[in-house]
């Protein structure tokens, strides 16, 4: 046996145009070693072969253990690795690294520039040179396409693509980090002649961008940069790089916008020259990928073809996604126009286009003939589940496919349960991150709009960090954000900055240069992401502690606060029941304590200790501001309790329990319904469980009634939503100006799905070790996640049978677990291999509830008792009733009526009473038969 999954940095091995020197290697241990010892290293480059040995158990991340690659060098590794028990296993299979151009000086092209404009025609940028021949001829041996653009670029050689990355080179902070991307394309060269050929687009450097409909934001010229080089058998090389001999025509891509779509007109054969000039361009503003490319990641067939009630054809995919339609036509005469419309809903069975506010989200072709055509764009994707296809007669099913298109990101978590709307809400989870990882962590990907927001992935980062390998996508990302924060440390509401506001400062959306890459760390055990970013964390936490004065309270000024509060009006989505003062206060603490261990991870125990302190005093100054002695915190919203509970700003143990009591009655008199925002939504279920109320969480997580997670599985999304009520449940859309059916922030509770519902957790960084404490309920029969961690892979779950609950770990080799089972004692501390250990159900037994707060904590007695009280007319439904009851939780079961029906003045107080009196004593008798399900002995 041998170690498998060798990665260089958060790449995959082999790696063509790494960024850096020095890699970071890591890999598994074989599954039958317990805890490496030592391992060694063997690198291969030039033509010379060397071994490096080294002690410990370091296996993820560790350090390049020979001299710095140069540009454009590539090396051959293979590890192996020695415990204890089993000596040194085999050599991993051998995988290869390739440097890229690692200095400013190794480009010796030049942008070059075609005279265009947005409106204009995409033009393709041309250049013809010679090759002489094969390898066995002494002719080419390699080649190396190293290229970028201002816009888009797509690239081929003899008509055939370079690589199968799209809408490259992605969207950065153009002005401070341009990538590049390397292609081996040796395979495409032939004797002789060649040529070369790059097709622009507007993309995010000269399209629309935002939602101000503003265009050409980076600038109104597109541009290019690529250099091929050729290595011959003979040891020499070529460089054919962009200078002011290539050519420059337009092409059968007459428009091409992000947001409103391409237009192609395939009749247009011969192309108009195009005049080119060469650009200025700072190439040390260049830079190569951190992660992974945007690809075509799947493709999905059409499962429903109808007609609208204005005629329209509507195909159904099925699944919101994101990409583009590929339509195979056929019989068309020269002329011919087809057209293809994306939206993400119906509405009244018609393409429901209103969300995209001003995105045209249209692509259209004239056809050059009847023959059989492939119809798709390139430079151009769209968000959708629906298309309305115009100018196509007997539109067959197996005609039209969804292109699904994101950041080809490697798939590293799972959760099931046996709740199938669940397990549905946690695939739509999958799917609205996989819509909007595409190049950097967007809002949504289908209006005006697609940005990236700090505060959605500052609050997402944990459950994208578990379900993909994201570290690559979000250290790139994090990059932009420090190259974009303000010298005074302010960082802006969205990265990369196309907003470009004055000194931009908000809570939770500030805290991402925090938040995000602390749990990068957290989640993957880099600690150069620490290293890298703790300067912007300062800056950050030092911008708001002077924005909060002597008193550290930050007051006043713009906040998003707790966005979109279910109880906000439509078009106020700032207007939260939290206080925005007491949110704003909160983050302080939480980064300031955050930048505090960032500090002391990387070895600056100075900073530790100024912002360990900072931490501190903020706390104390929240408490005296914000909180009382009895546990309330102003405004009194579920999220300012979430907040001072889930991160120590409450000093005192009863006012911690009495705040955790009170957030468990504002869930009960919500009716079991979320009433917090992005803000508090993610802390919530946390929350309730350290305060002893995981049901309570359980009840929310469970509710189908809306605002709940699962409203919108029962209204048919395949996608989180951005509203709680996106769609009413009378099937119209939120009337509200901002609607997204494609976002992830409210989906960021999966991150609780997979540390305390399954119960896998991290302990240490990059899962050294587990922390496996599953938190199972009656309302669930099984619950289990899956998680390739940087160690293995590790698996936590549990299901219950007969009275007994079992639970099931995978510890991959190099990590331990401590393992909390439910009703035991003391934890086990336990290694690698597969463990199960069954012990009695901790369900309680149901009893007889005493007071009204007890009965509404009985889920199936509540259930009767809410439609016994819609059916008397006495509430409108659960949350009419629950609302009804909030004043009197702790009054007696028995006058549950009397407090519903303003002790017997309102209609149906009779019917309600006599209704709750059969139900009570029904409950008696079904208790007193019951036998109690505790714990009735057995060892784990």
């Amino acid at each position: 046996m041998f170690p498998t999954a060798v990665r260089f940095e958060h790449h995959a091995g082999p790696v063509l145009g790494i960024g850096t020197a020095t890699p970071r290697l890591s890999w598994w241990l074989p599954d039958e070693h317990d805890r490496q010892r030592g391992y060694e290293v063997r690198v291969s480059r030039g033509g010379r072969t060397e071994t490096f040995a080294r002690e410990g158990a370091d296996q993820v991340l560790v350090a390049w253990p020979d001299t710095p690659l140069r540009s454009r060098e590539r090396a051959e590794v293979t590890v192996r690795v020695r415990d204890a028990g089993h000596g040194w296993s085999g050599w991993s299979t051998p995988t290869t690294v390739e440097a890229g151009l690692l200095a400013p000086d190794d480009w010796s092209a030049r942008f070059i520039s075609p005279r265009t404009g947005p409106d204009d025609s995409s033009p393709i940028l041309s250049a013809v040179f010679t090759t002489p021949g094969t390898a066995a001829a002494g002719g080419v041996v390699s080649a190396r396409l190293y290229i970028t653009a201002e816009g888009l670029y797509e690239a081929s050689i003899n008509g055939e693509r370079a690589g199968d990355a799209l809408l490259t080179p992605g969207w950065t902070a153009y002005r401070h980090r341009l990538r590049y991307q390397t292609y081996d394309v040796t395979g495409l060269l032939r004797d002789g002649e060649n040529r070369i050929d790059v097709q622009l687009g507007n993309g995010w450097w000269r399209g629309h961008l935002g939602f101000r409909h503003e265009r050409a934001l980076y600038g109104d010229r597109l541009a290019l940069l690529a250099q091929l080089e050729i290595t011959h058998a003979d040891g020499s090389t070529r460089t054919v790089g962009t200078d002011a001999s290539w050519t420059a025509r337009t092409g059968t891509i007459v428009a091409d916008d992000l947001y409103d779509g391409q237009r192609t007109d395939l009749t247009r054969t011969g192309g108009e020259v195009v005049a080119l000039d060469l650009a200025d361009g700072d190439p040390r503003r260049l830079c190569a990928p951190d992660g992974p490319a945007v690809r075509v990641t799947e493709t999905v067939p059409a499962v429903e073809i109808s007609t609208s009630p204005s005629g329209a054809t509507l195909v159904d995919f099925g699944q919101n996604l994101v990409g583009w339609v590929r339509l195979t036509v056929r019989g068309h005469p020269a002329g011919h126009e087809i057209r293809v419309r994306h939206a993400e809903v119906l509405e009244h069975g018609e393409l429901g286009v209103r969300p995209l506010r001003t995105a045209k989200a249209t692509d259209t072709w004239v056809l050059a003939g009847p023959d059989e055509t492939v119809l798709a764009p390139s430079l151009t994707f769209h968000g959708f589940r629906y298309a309305e296809v115009t100018g196509v007669d007997g539109l067959r099913l197996e005609d039209v496919r969804a292109v699904v298109v994101g950041t080809d990101l490697r798939r590293t978590g799972w959760f099931e349960s046996s709740d199938e709307l669940l397990n549905r809400f946690h695939d739509n989870v999958v799917w609205s991150m996989r819509g909007n990882f595409l190049d950097v962590p967007t809002d949504c990907p289908q209006r005006n709009e697609r940005l990236g927001w700090t505060g959605d992935i500052q609050v997402f980062a944990p459950t994208a960090s578990f379900l993909f390998d994201s570290a690559g996508f979000l250290t790139s990302w994090l990059a932009d954000l420090a190259a974009e924060q303000h010298s005074d440390g302010s960082v802006p509401f969205v990265v990369p900055d196309v907003l470009r506001g004055t000194g931009p400062a908000a809570a939770a959306w500030g805290d991402a240069a925090v938040i995000v890459p602390w749990t990068v760390h957290r989640r993957t055990g880099d600690l150069e992401v620490l290293r890298r970013q703790l300067p912007s964390m300062r800056g950050w936490v030092d911008r708001v502690a002077a924005l909060a004065g002597d008193d550290l309270l930050w007051t006043g000024g713009f906040q998003f606060g707790d966005w979109l509060d279910p109880s906000a009006p439509p078009d106020e989505p700032a207007a939260a029941k939290a206080d925005p003062d007491v949110v704003a206060t909160a983050h302080l603490a939480r980064s300031a304590e955050l930048t505090a261990q960032a500090a002391a991870a990387v070895g600056d125990p100075a900073a530790a200790r100024h912002y360990r302190n900072l931490a501190e005093r903020v706390r104390a100054a929240f408490a005296a501001e914000y909180t009382t002695a009895s546990g309330r915190v102003l405004s009194d919203a579920p999220t300012v309790y979430a907040l001072a509970l889930c991160w120590a700003l409450l000093p005192g143990e009863e006012q911690r329990r009495r705040a955790g009591r009170r957030l468990a009655d504002l869930v009960r008199t919500s009716g079991f319904r979320i009433s917090t925002g992005f803000v508090g939504t993610p802390l919530l279920a946390d929350a309730l469980t350290d305060a002893g109320e995981p049901e309570l969480a359980y009840r929310l997580l469970l509710q189908t009634g809306c605002p709940s997670w699962l409203y919108p599985v029962t209204m048919g999304a395949t996608t989180v939503w951005e509203r709680w009520d996106s769609m009413l449940p009378d099937g119209s859309i939120n009337p509200g100006e901002m609607t997204s059916f494609n976002h992830y922030a409210l989906g960021a509770v999966a991150d609780w799905l997979h540390r305390t519902v399954a119960g896998l957790a991290p302990a240490a960084p990059g899962y050294r070790e587990l922390l496996i404490r599953p938190v199972p309920t009656p309302a669930l029969s099984f619950a289990r996640a899956r998680h390739h961690t940087p160690y293995g892979v590790a698996h936590a779950g549990w299901e219950r049978a007969d009275g007994r609950l079992t639970v099931r770990v995978t510890v991959p080799a190099g990590s331990t677990a401590t393992v909390f089972l439910p009703g035991a004692a003391e934890p086990l501390h336990v290694g690698r291999g597969r463990h199960a250990w069954t012990v009695p159900d901790p369900t309680p037994p149901a009893g007889t509830p005493d007071t009204i707060r007890a009965l509404m904590d009985h889920a199936p007695l509540w259930t009767s008792v809410v439609e016994a009280a819609v059916t008397s007319g006495v509430a409108r439904d659960e949350a009419h009733l629950a609302r009804q009851l909030g004043p009197y939780l702790d009054r007696p079961a028995t006058e549950l009526s009397d407090a519903a029906t303003a002790y017997g003045f309102a209609p149906g107080a009779a019917a309600l009473r006599a209704r709750l009196d059969a139900l009570l004593e029904r409950s008696r008798k079904d208790a007193a038969r019951s036998t109690p399900r505790g714990f009735r002995g057995g060892t784990p």
